[in-house]
Parts: structure tokens; sequence; C-alpha cells
């Protein structure tokens, strides 16, 4: 018993997802991509393994400190497990489909797996879904992706969505204005992140109004735009701000219902972003439903370089028990006398039927035992006597 106990025992952060619960995933995840394929969004599958050469550079930098490595018994090469699959997406868009039209949409999914899980998030392997735009540098294509995550999400039943968008580069670009060192700007990021205003006061020095402006600006949208109109802000940070302006009014078009927050200081998870990004929260659910934003699609190893892009992932693991689990069809028992192709009819007509493998003494109780909420009985369908199941 200890033996098959050890045998069953997993990694931390690794688990075997049982039914319904794959069901469930795969259902969703279907859906996902079925509405991300309606607005133009081609489905590609890129492959688990690839040579860290290609996996971690340009876009895949980020995630290098998360990725297992292994060598490849036939080439000898280094090869990286991903840990994320949009740098593969930007892999594939500059290189094999380097020459197809822009902008270029795309979508995915598949499981990702990470050295280290996260208090939020302890899982290391976990299913990502999501779709990139490549090669669109408008702002309307900042939307439209915006608006494609929070949209499909919606459609999935999640309700109470919040998207709050973020502009990452806006306090590196003012610091470089103000003269500030990379060392400082560095830490001053990272305070930022962690909103602890004493020491972004002690950091920015002779800035320290205009850093705190910043931090306090977090909010509601209106509120957010209205106080950082207000600021005296260098050249670049306006340039931002306009930027965050536009996408805001196209998106609240849009979706006049969709809660907005800014926050124009966050910069975690976002180490590889150029522009505006965003988080998808819901109210009733802990933890990111999924993340996204603006990037240059540039890889190390040749092809189409120097792309502005955009795109989001969605997190399964955390939009799976945000989503109502689908009404299982009822299962039917099928007797071995009835022959194999008996269930036809019935699947036809939404059943799940399970059928006997060998002649039995009671169908009634094989059916109770499979756990099937009716049986045939010479053709008709009739319930299971004390399952209160019926069709």
């Amino acid at each position: 018993m200890s033996e098959q106990l050890h045998k069953g025992l997993l990694p931390a952060g690794l688990a075997d997802v049982l039914a319904p619960q794959a069901a469930h995933e795969y259902r969703v995840v279907g859906q996902l991509l079925q509405n991300f394929q309606a607005q133009g969004y081609l489905q590609i599958k890129p492959p688990m393994l690839e040579f860290e050469e290609g996996l971690l550079s340009g876009t895949g930098a980020a995630v290098a400190g998360q990725t297992f490595r292994l060598m490849d018994p036939i080439s000898q090469r280094m090869m990286g497990l991903r840990a994320d699959i949009t740098p593969q997406v930007v892999r594939i868009a500059t290189t094999r489909l380097g020459e197809e039209p822009r902008p270029l949409r795309l979508c995915y999914s598949g499981q990702v797996l990470q050295v280290r899980g996260s208090q939020l998030r302890p899982q290391r392997q976990f299913s990502q879904v999501g779709a990139e735009l490549i090669g669109a540098p408008v702002a309307q294509a900042d939307a439209e992706v915006a608006l494609l995550a929070a949209g499909a999400l919606t459609a999935l039943g999640i309700q109470d969505l919040s998207l709050d968008i973020n502009v990452p580069t806006l306090v590196g670009g003012l610091a470089r204005d103000l003269g500030l060192s990379a060392e400082g700007t560095g830490q001053l990021r990272a305070a930022l992140d962690r909103k602890d205003a004493a020491l972004v006061a002690d950091l920015a020095g002779a800035h320290a109004t205009l850093f705190l402006a910043l931090l306090r600006a977090a909010g509601p949208a209106e509120h957010a735009l209205g106080a950082l109109r207000a600021l005296d802000l260098t050249p670049s940070a306006r340039g931002d701000l306009a930027r965050l302006e536009e996408v805001v009014g196209l998106i609240r078009k849009a979706a006049p219902d969709l809660e907005l927050t800014v926050d124009p200081v966050e910069h975690r998870g976002f180490e590889y972003q150029t522009g505006i990004s965003f988080i998808i929260f819901a109210k009733s659910v802990r933890g990111e439903l999924g993340r996204g934003g603006r990037y240059d699609s540039v890889v190390a190893n040749g092809g189409r370089e120097g792309e502005s892009s955009t795109g989001f992932s969605l997190f399964m693991d955390t939009v799976l028990p945000a989503v109502p689990v689908a009404p299982m069809p009822e299962k039917l028992y099928v007797p071995f006398e009835n022959g194999g192709t008996a269930g036809q009819k019935f699947r036809s007509e939404g059943w799940i039927t399970v059928a006997g493998l060998a002649p039995e003494p009671d169908p009634v109780a094989e059916a109770r035992r499979l756990g099937c909420s009716h049986f045939l009985e010479q053709g008709a369908v009739k319930p299971v006597p004390g399952d209160s199941g019926q069709k």
C-alpha cells in the first residue's frame, strides 16, 4: 500500500486533473479559441520544447529564470521546456510567417511548465490560452486585444470583470528625462511596484513630489487620467499619457460597462512590455485571470524583426474555477445483448452510453455500479431504480 501511495506522489506544483474537471477544461479552452478564431485569429500549435537560444531570445529572455532546461540527446544542444507560449508565437510570426501580411492575428493554447510557483499561483504546470496581434503599432490594436480578452471571458459567464490598464514604460522614460541613473531607476521602480511611498520619496529625491503623485494617481480610469493630466510630465511621459487616453477612450466606447482602472507605475510581470499593458481581474476570483500588452516582437535567430505587437495570455488555473461547469449528459447503460452499435441512436440524442462488455445477470445492478442513471431494456430507456436522474 505504501509503495502504491509513493508512486502516486507528484512534484510540488504538479497535479493530475481528473473527470469532470479535465472535460471542463477542454470545453472552456475550446470555447475561448472559437471566440478568437471568429474574430480573425488563426490558431497555431508550437512545440513543448525548443532549442534554448531560440526560446529564450528576445521576449523569451524575461522567462529564462522560469525555464527548465535539458540536453537534446540527438543534437547535443540545450533545449528549454516552455514557461510561456508568447515567445514561441513571436518566433513563428517572425520566421515561418515572416512574409505573411500584417497585421497578423494568431491564437494558441497549451501547457506551460515553470521552475517555481508563487504564493498566488503555486501551480507550476497550467494551461495558457491567448492571442497575439503582430505588426500593429496603432492604439486600436491595444484596444482590440484588451476587448478580445474581456469579451471572451464574459462569453464564458464570468461576471464583474475589471481591466487594470498599465503603462510599464512611463516610469523608465520619465526617470531618463529627469537624469536618474539606471540603478536608481531600477530601485525606484521596485519601490513603486511595492507601493512603498516612504522609499519612493527617499529614492526620487528632488523629484519625490512627482513620483508620489504618480503613485497616488492609480484608481478608476477617469480619476487616474485626470490626475495624470495635472502633472508636469516630461515629453516622453506626455506621449505615454496620450496613448493611454486614446486606448481608454476606445475601450470605453466599445464596452461602456466594463470596469476600467489605471495604475501608471505597475511594472511587475511586464518586463518585456514596451507600451500599454493590462491585467484582467474579476471581483469573485482570487488572482489574475490574464494579462497582456505591447512588446517588440524581436528574435535573435534571424527572421523579421522590429515589429511592434500586442497580445495577452489567459491563465486557466485561475479562469476555470470562475466558469460555471456545464451539466454532463446523463449516462445510459447498454447491456451486452443489445449489440455494439445499439448506442449510436442514443448518443445522437445527447446521451453518454456505457456498453456492457460481457453478459451480466443483473443489468440494473451493473448500471448502478457504473454510475449510470438509466439503462436500456428491450430497446426502451428506463431509469435505474433508486436513481433520481431523469432524462
